[in-house]
């Protein structure tokens, strides 16, 4: 193993002894996901996954990426003691949990301007891409060359509007989520989503 893999795997077995902890029936409701016996199963970007002490797995039995595993276990480690529904769309920026400007930052280099510099000129690939990861079109007051809607976790959606590049002015990306998520998600696991989110699209684009 590599130094990066002997930590990460170090920090996903801190999260599996975390969870390991957790009253799973406690919070099925107020996350919107099901239980079976000592596991959860948790949709994640149109894949389910398996979640108990033993660790976090695709329905196959393989454990995800590592970005993934650390979404998803915070998504449980961090469940709110209520429920929240405020689905206004709002950007990274907006939220009130934010502390650290830089992140902000982070989000739309990582983010929004890889997809933007990835998909100008080819917006059909985006579609069909967005399309492979769930993303459902959804129609917007605001015109957009290309307006999707993907189901990150239950109870946290990202929007995607896209404008692509003309003579005059270059390719467009805005990634929303709906104000509520910050509520499920730490700061940086909302970044992850995001980021998650644009290598996903990549990949699937580069398939075809």
């Amino acid at each position: 193993m590599s130094q990066d893999s002997d930590i990460f795997e170090k920090h996903y077995n801190d999260y599996c002894a975390q969870i390991a902890e957790v009253d799973f029936g406690s919070m099925t409701d107020r996350l919107g996901i099901r239980q079976y016996g000592n596991q959860m199963r948790v949709p994640f970007f149109n894949k389910d996954y398996m979640v108990s002490s033993n660790g976090i797995v695709d329905t196959a039995g393989n454990r995800p990426e590592y970005m993934a595993c650390v979404v998803i276990a915070k998504y449980i480690l961090s469940c709110p003691d209520k429920s929240y529904h405020d689905t206004e769309w709002v950007s990274f920026k907006d939220f009130k949990r934010t502390s650290h400007v830089t992140n902000g930052n982070f989000f739309t280099s990582d983010t929004e301007r890889t997809l933007s510099k990835h998909f100008s000129g080819r917006l059909d690939e985006l579609s069909s891409a967005g399309e492979e990861l769930g993303g459902v079109h959804h129609e917007m007051e605001t015109k957009y060359d290309l307006s999707m809607q993907f189901s990150a976790l239950p109870r946290i959606s990202l929007l995607l509007l896209f404008n692509d590049g003309d003579a005059e002015f270059p390719a467009q990306c805005t990634v929303l989520f709906q104000k509520h998520a910050e509520f499920y998600l730490d700061p940086e696991s909302l970044i992850m989503t995001g980021v998650f989110l644009a290598r996903n699209l990549k990949k699937c684009s580069q398939r075809h």
